[in-house]
């Protein structure tokens, strides 16, 4: 029999539970996580359950100041939220779960326990920061069966292809060991600025994050001794170079540019688009970190096809299946507006 107070039921118990740290929380301090995590929980309690060892990551005690990896797993003791956060959090997931409306996204891969799709660009991974939904919310909307879908990996808003999609918690487990682990193999599809020297094939270069005044979260190139760089590994291999023309006062000018097969080896926060910009090769269309004014001229583009968004696409993926171990490899061809781009500016014989 239910117990009442004032008319409502006995909220139940909180429990354990246990949250898997995704790519965008990489790096992140353990009690900052904490404290994104546990909204409406005193920051003194979150700093108290982390001494007594409450917390644990892989099943292990962890200090305030350990960096939590993507694929983790965090331990929550049992935590009382107040009554307003709590209800403030529910009535945001219910609109979430309302507005989301039912899609499903082309299928390279199903099977009993995973899904992969080909993810298009502009559509957020998951809501929030802004986003009412996104490709997770409306899978589930579209598989209402399905008890257990979750996101195994991120891929930026903007950024195109192979996205993997767990339909059990023990494939969960097993693909994000493997991304933790840096056992998959991860390369996308790059255009950038310039043409890229065949000589430089690495990019091993400490990245940290920051906040715009505005609140908007970026990510920097930083120095080996910083405390707070997280060490990024990226490697780049040039695929074919070409030109975009250009419609210039002068007449029509040409702007060298670069394919590229880009392999990362951390799973960083805009590694890919930072790495690129810093070495003076920014990716056409990035309106984080590349030329905006290039940017603006390839969007209104008469020469050629338009091009109105980044060209960054997550090619290829390279892991073993949760459920046999049989190695896997998952290709995404490229979006039409892409490929029409790429063969406008590279010619057959680069």
């Amino acid at each position: 029999m239910k117990h009442i107070i004032e008319g409502k039921p006995k909220p139940a118990p909180p429990q354990v539970k246990t949250v898997v740290v995704d790519e965008d929380s990489d790096g992140q301090r353990l009690d900052n996580y904490l404290l994104r995590h546990l909204k409406g929980v005193p920051k003194t309690h979150v700093y108290r359950i982390i001494r007594s060892g409450e917390v644990r990551v892989n099943k292990g005690r962890a200090s305030a100041d350990t960096r939590v990896v993507a694929g983790d797993v965090v331990r929550l003791p049992p935590v009382r939220v107040s009554a307003r956060a709590a209800d403030k959090a529910q009535a945001m997931q219910a609109e979430s779960a309302r507005a989301a409306p039912a899609r499903e996204f082309a299928v390279l891969h199903e099977d009993e326990v995973m899904l992969a799709i080909d993810k298009p660009a502009g559509v957020a991974v998951h809501g929030g920061s802004g986003v009412s939904f996104g490709v997770i919310e409306q899978l589930r909307m579209a598989r209402p069966e399905a008890k257990f879908l979750e996101l195994v990996h991120r891929l930026d808003r903007e950024t195109s292809g192979v996205l993997l999609v767990a339909k059990r918690r023990s494939a969960l487990k097993h693909l994000q060991d493997q991304f933790r682990e840096r056992e998959t193999g991860k390369t996308y599809l790059a255009m950038v600025r310039g043409h890229w020297p065949t000589s430089r094939r690495v990019l091993d270069q400490p990245l940290v994050k920051y906040l715009l005044p505005d609140g908007e979260r970026r990510v920097r190139i930083t120095g080996k001794d910083d405390p707070d760089g997280m060490r990024s590994v990226t490697l780049v291999k040039v695929r074919a170079l070409g030109a975009v023309p250009l419609l210039t006062r002068s007449g029509t000018d040409a702007l060298a540019c670069s394919l590229l097969e880009v392999t990362i080896k951390t799973g960083r926060t805009h590694q890919i688009r930072v790495h690129l910009a810093s070495a003076g090769h920014p990716i056409v269309g990035d309106d984080k970190y590349g030329d905006f004014e290039l940017n603006k001229t390839l969007a209104r583009s008469d020469r050629g096809p338009a091009l109105k968004r980044m060209f960054l696409h997550a090619w290829r993926l390279q892991f073993c299946h949760p459920g046999s171990g049989q190695a896997m490899e998952l290709m995404a061809d490229l979006p039409l507006e892409l490929l029409e781009f790429t063969n406008h500016v590279i010619t057959p014989s680069a």
